[in-house]
C-alpha cells in the first residue's frame, strides 16, 4: 500500500510510491487475484479492483482485463457526469450534456489504461484532469474558429473591461488600440474576426417546454428567397394603376421589362419590332408616366 505524509504546512498530503513486491509476494498476489476473478467482482471495493486490474494486465488476460475495466468505468461514471455538467454551465445551450459525457468517458478509459496504482497517486485526482481534458479537446475539435482567434478576442475583451473600469466609460477605438499595441486597422480586423462566431442549432426551441407545442427555430426562420404575397399584390395594383391609360403594346413592354425582366431586344423579338423602336416606345411611356405621377419618387419605376 502507498504511504501518505503531511507537509510541514499541515495542509497538503503527499503520496509516496508503493515499495516493489518481492517475486514471491508478487506471485502470491497474482494467485489471490486470479481466484477472485473467477467469481463475481461487482461487490469488490474500488481500491481492490486496481489489484485485480494489475493482475489481469500482468497475466495478459484480455477477458478479465475487460471485466475489471467495465466495473471501474461504472464506478467512476458519476464523476464523468459531474465534470460534464459543470462544464456545460459555461457553454452555449446548443451543446448537449450527453456529448460531453461521451467525450469524458473516452478520457476515463484512457485514464484507466494509463493509471499505475503503484505510484501512490489517487485515481480520482489523476482521472479528473484526463476527463476534463478529453471534453475540452472534443469541444475544440468542433470549434470552426481558430483557437488563436479566440485567444485574441478574449484579450481584447479583457482589455476593454479593464479600460472601462479605469475611465468610467467605454474606451474609444484609439485608446483600445493603444492599450493593445495595435494600429487601428489591426484592431478592426481582429474585432471583425471575433464577431458573430457562435453556432446555434435550428432544432432548439424558443421556449423551454417538455411538450411539443413549442416551436423550433427552424419553423420561424425567414426565407429571404420567398415571395411576399402582400408585396406582390401591391406591385400588381400599382402596375395596373400606372398602365391603365396605356395601349396594349405599351403595357406589354412595361410589364415585360419591369415585371418579367426581359431585355429590349427580347421584347422586340416578341413584338416583331426592332430594339431601337422598343426603346423609343419605352422612353415615351416613361415620360408620360412621370407626368402622371406628378414627379413622385420611390415608386416601382423609380
Amino acid at each position: 500500500m502507498s504511504t501518505s505524509k503531511t507537509s510541514p504546512q499541515g495542509n497538503r498530503t503527499t503520496y509516496e510510491p508503493k515499495p516493489p513486491l518481492s517475486p514471491k509476494a508478487k506471485a502470491k498476489a497474482i494467485k489471490e487475484a486470479q481466484e477472485i476473478l473467477k467469481g463475481s467482482i461487482e461487490e469488490v471495493v474500488t481500491e481492490d479492483l486496481w489489484a485485480l486490474y494489475s493482475c489481469a494486465r500482468e497475466t495478459e488476460n484480455k477477458q478479465d482485463l475487460e471485466r475489471v475495466r467495465n466495473v471501474l468505468m461504472e464506478r467512476h461514471y458519476p464523476l464523468v457526469k459531474y465534470i460534464a455538467e459543470r462544464l456545460l454551465q459555461t457553454l452555449p445551450k446548443s451543446i448537449e450534456a450527453d456529448d460531453l459525457i461521451s467525450a469524458g468517458l473516452f478520457g476515463l478509459m484512457d485514464a484507466i489504461r494509463g493509471f499505475d496504482p503503484d505510484r501512490g497517486i489517487k485515481f480520482k485526482t489523476y482521472c479528473t484532469t484526463r476527463i476534463r481534458g478529453s471534453i475540452l479537446d472534443q469541444l475544440r475539435s468542433q470549434d470552426w474558429v481558430p483557437r488563436l482567434v479566440r485567444l485574441k478576442a478574449s484579450k481584447i475583451d479583457k482589455t476593454l473591461q479593464r479600460l472601462t473600469g479605469e475611465y468610467g466609460r467605454e474606451p474609444t477605438h484609439a485608446e483600445l488600440a493603444d492599450a493593445l499595441d495595435m494600429n487601428h486597422v489591426e484592431l478592426a480586423v481582429e474585432i471583425g474576426k471575433a464577431t458573430a462566431k457562435s453556432m446555434y442549432s435550428l432544432s432548439d426551441r424558443w421556449e423551454d417546454r417538455d411538450d411539443d407545442s413549442s416551436l423550433e427555430k427552424a419553423d420561424v426562420l425567414e426565407d429571404k428567397t420567398s415571395i411576399d404575397p402582400m408585396d406582390e399584390l401591391k406591385k400588381s395594383d400599382l402596375m395596373l394603376y400606372m398602365t391603365r391609360s396605356l395601349t396594349h403594346k405599351e403595357r406589354f413592354i412595361v410589364e415585360q421589362y419591369y415585371r418579367v425582366g426581359h431585355t429590349m431586344r427580347e421584347i422586340g423579338e416578341m413584338l416583331s419590332l426592332t430594339e431601337s423602336r422598343v426603346c423609343q416606345i419605352h422612353s415615351n411611356v416613361m415620360s408620360r408616366l412621370k407626368g402622371l405621377l406628378d414627379g413622385k419618387t420611390n415608386t416601382l419605376l423609380g
